[in-house]
């Protein structure tokens, strides 16, 4: 089949509105296309949203679990008279408590002032500062079980965490005839939790 010239100027508005046509198509296409990839990424961006969001909850419903888990163990902090301020009257009045029972038959003792305490290696204590009020004992003990009772009986009767950091038995070579034949020279210190978010 052939085209003539006078067939081409007849049919020229139609190939025209044709290739109108295919160049508004493509264009639409390329639009769409766009348009799609468009709504692909902010698709992508509100799924990344919202696992944030959802990560965020089950992070605060896991606070709240711990919260509720570690708040016995805070609170049996606080009723020990760990948490809070140095309790030095209580440890005083605790002291002659234990001399009345008459565990050994006599001690002294020295409290020191309460210092910041670092741990080695380096602990982060959060919120708290951990303080140290420093105590050497000397004990005078008939035989040494004396000496395990006495420091059973003052962790488990006074307030507070006292630690024990080193005791050394030695003969009392200068007692007088009937006097106790041991000497127990100890030092440790009570540790207080101070919170720094509280006045």
């Amino acid at each position: 089949m052939n085209f003539s010239r006078e067939d081409l100027d007849e049919i020229k508005w139609s190939l025209l509105a044709c290739l109108c046509a295919m160049i508004g198509a493509a264009a639409l296409f390329n639009f769409s296309t766009a348009y799609e990839q468009k709504m692909q990424q902010q698709l992508t961006q509100v799924q990344r949203l919202l696992n944030d969001a959802r990560n965020q909850l089950a992070s605060a419903q896991s606070d709240l679990e711990n919260m509720a888990s570690y708040q016995m163990e805070y609170d049996a902090l606080v009723a020990q008279k760990v948490i809070g301020s140095e309790q030095r009257l209580d440890w005083i009045e605790g002291l002659d408590k234990l001399r009345a029972q008459r565990l050994v038959p006599d001690f002294k003792y020295t409290i020191a002032a309460q210092k910041p305490y670092v741990p080695n290696p380096p602990q982060n204590a959060g919120n708290f500062a951990l303080n140290l009020s420093p105590m050497t004992l000397e004990l005078e003990l008939l035989h040494e079980e004396q000496l395990l009772r006495f420091f059973t009986a003052l962790g488990n009767q006074l307030p507070g965490w006292f630690l024990l950091d080193h005791c050394t038995l030695s003969r009392n070579e200068t007692a007088a005839p009937g006097a106790p034949p041991l000497r127990a020279d100890c030092g440790g210190g009570w540790f207080t939790l101070k919170n720094g978010s509280t006045p």
